[in-house]
């Protein structure tokens, strides 16, 4: 399991999440309107979601269902930056 961060965070990407992540696995490129977390490197340690100040991160099986095509952009992220960002355009244009 990993966390997942959601629709909250576009447009917003604050950085609360990234300064308290022990294993600096939060990760976005400047063109990216949402932070991602990396499945392989997160250790579960929650330490990102109550840091959060838009509640934009869950643990991947508390994903809100309105917010559940997170999953799959965020994990995809790390192996398709171009296919994640169209979807991140699609769920919020």
């Amino acid at each position: 399991m990993t966390y997942i961060i959601t629709e909250p965070c576009i447009d917003v990407k604050d950085q609360s999440c990234v300064e308290v992540c022990p294993v600096d696995c939060i990760h976005s490129d400047e063109e990216d309107r949402i932070l991602y977390i990396n499945p392989d490197e997160c250790i579960d340690c929650g330490a990102c979601e109550p840091a959060c100040p838009v509640t934009a991160i869950f643990a991947e099986d508390d994903v809100p269902d309105e917010w559940s095509a997170f999953i799959e952009v965020n994990i995809g992220w790390f192996d398709d930056k171009e296919t994640a960002r169209a979807k991140v355009v699609e769920l919020a244009p």
